[in-house]
């Protein structure tokens, strides 16, 4: 099969990236990975060279050695793509590259919610390092959220998860908060002896603070235990998510049917019981007829199923595309 008119699909979250060359049958022709795609860290040009050099390779590998890539459609999911702004900055300058003459860019949780989902219909709510939430329709229109941090009303995912866990540790430490078991917990996962310890480790980067991420499973396990403080962040992180999935739905009209609630990202794919018997108990109120599902397919898959649901490529496409990847 040749290459040229092929497909382009990727999925560039922080931490790494995936870029996919297919067929318009759903047949994965070359797939490359490299790191993560940050373009507030290093700018959008450089952020993009790194994608490029990753499309290459992924384009090497589908045969196309020698040629200039030439796409039918790109579609690309990317992290940091949170506003229309941002979306629209990155999408000329993927333009830019000439791969193809359709390029069309969203947030990489629009992966995470096609992955999930058997067409281009449901919610998803991502809690990885922080949380997003995006939902859409087969006539294209969509829901989001800025998701950008506390300035646009956001709480939780792993990293909010473990600096409310350390500030309610420290606290109950010190005499200034209400006593929890993470108060010992939390230094402990670290081989420290009081929470003293550990904040002057975090401070001076004897502990790196990239490692702060160790200690959602704690606070999970902690909740487990019966600790009220850790249950009711759990709590708290469960009723967001509900918020987030119960507004998108209101918002694309799809409360009164059987719509999809895709769970994804690294603390919720975990399934971790407090959290998800919660998110079901609270989800079952507010939108009963909601269908939760925690999806843990890669989230490449959703962005080459996007590429095809762009080229009308249909359900043999998508289910082949499907069975590569296992789901």
């Amino acid at each position: 099969m040749g290459v040229n008119g092929a497909l382009l699909a990727i999925d560039a979250g922080n931490s790494k990236t995936d870029a996919v060359v297919l067929g318009r049958d759903g047949t994965v022709l070359g797939e490359a990975r490299g790191g993560g795609f940050q373009p507030p860290v290093v700018g959008v040009a450089a952020a993009v060279d790194g994608l490029a050099e990753i499309v290459d390779r992924a384009w090497a590998a589908a045969g196309g050695a020698g040629l200039p890539p030439a796409f039918a459609h790109v579609a690309a999911c990317l992290a940091n793509a949170d506003l229309a702004v941002e979306e629209e900055g990155l999408k000329a300058a993927l333009e830019a590259r000439g791969w193809s003459r359709s390029v069309q860019v969203r947030n990489d949780t629009f992966a995470i919610l096609r992955a999930g989902i058997d067409e281009p219909r449901g919610v998803a709510v991502v809690c990885g390092a922080g949380i997003n939430c995006v939902g859409m329709t087969p006539d294209g229109r969509t829901a989001r959220f800025p998701a950008i941090g506390k300035i646009s009303g956001d709480w939780g995912g792993g990293g909010g998860l473990a600096d409310e866990a350390l500030w309610f540790a420290a606290r109950a430490e010190d005499g200034r908060g209400e006593p929890t078991a993470l108060a010992r917990a939390l230094p402990e996962h670290f081989g420290l002896p009081t929470m003293h310890a550990l904040i002057e480790a975090l401070h001076l980067g004897r502990v790196p603070a990239v490692r702060k991420h160790e200690l959602t499973p704690v606070l999970f396990r902690t909740g487990a235990a019966g600790d009220p403080v850790a249950r009711a962040l759990v709590d708290r992180q469960a009723e967001e998510v509900v918020a987030m999935a119960s507004v998108a739905l209101e918002r694309l009209g799809l409360t009164e049917e059987a719509a999809p609630v895709v769970l994804g990202g690294s603390v919720l794919a975990a399934r971790h019981p407090l959290l998800d018997g919660r998110i079901r108990e609270l989800l079952a109120v507010r939108a009963p007829k909601a269908v939760v599902r925690v999806v843990t397919a890669p989230p490449v898959l959703g962005a080459g199923l996007l590429a095809l649901d762009a080229t009308e490529a249909g359900p043999e496409a998508a289910a082949r595309l499907r069975e590569h990847y296992g789901a």
